[in-house]
């Protein structure tokens, strides 16, 4: 029986040395940590700057939160601030200062500044809201920037370059190309409140 259990042991430990994925992290920067920057953390990421993959979720608490690949989770503060998200694929809740994902993101981005670099779908909540991309979801904040919304921007200046099927409400509503109004200049800009369907 002793046999059997140190073999089992033994075969734990030795399948945990290939594993792939881990369920926890603790780290100062990404590479002063206890697991390496490249391994998919599957749980709960503590540090002060945390980056791994995490494409199935991941419960990110640190001033610094980073993800690469297609990742899922909660970036978020627990005592104090996260000062600054990023991520490249993003599905999931981003909290803090700033957010920034590179590629897509799904879900909600909510602080000060929040940029998306391609497509976003869900809740952009700050005073700068940034989409290079399609928008479809809920811009809220001072700013709101968009290529082609579907949705709703609600600010002080909206501005989305196309628009399918969207609402503005603000001072200042930009939607250059808007097919519905194609025959003339009437609403590229408006005070108030701008569509495009």
């Amino acid at each position: 029986m002793k046999k059997l259990m140190i073999v089992a042991l033994v075969a734990t430990l030795v399948s945990g040395a290939y594993a792939k994925s881990a369920g926890f992290q603790l780290s100062l920067v990404p590479d002063i940590a206890i697991q390496d920057r490249d391994m998919e953390i599957n749980g709960v990421s503590l540090g002060v700057w945390n980056e791994n993959p995490s494409p199935q979720f991941q419960w990110q608490f640190g001033f610094v939160n980073g993800s690469t690949g297609d990742s899922v989770g909660v970036k978020w503060f627990v005592f104090l601030p996260t000062f600054y998200n990023y991520a490249e694929n993003y599905k999931g809740l981003s909290w803090g200062l700033v957010n920034y994902a590179s590629g897509d993101f799904t879900g909600a981005q909510w602080g000060f500044v929040n940029i998306t670099g391609n497509d976003f779908t869900g809740v952009q909540w700050g005073a700068v809201n940034y989409t290079g991309g399609a928008f479809k979801g809920f811009q809220w904040g001072a700013f709101n920037y968009c290529q082609d919304l579907t949705g709703l921007q609600l600010g002080f200046v909206n501005y989305a370059q196309r628009s399918t099927s969207g609402i503005q409400i603000g001072f200042a509503n930009i939607i250059p190309e808007n097919q519905w109004f194609a025959d003339g200049d009437l609403a590229q800009g408006m005070v108030f409140v701008n569509w495009g369907f």
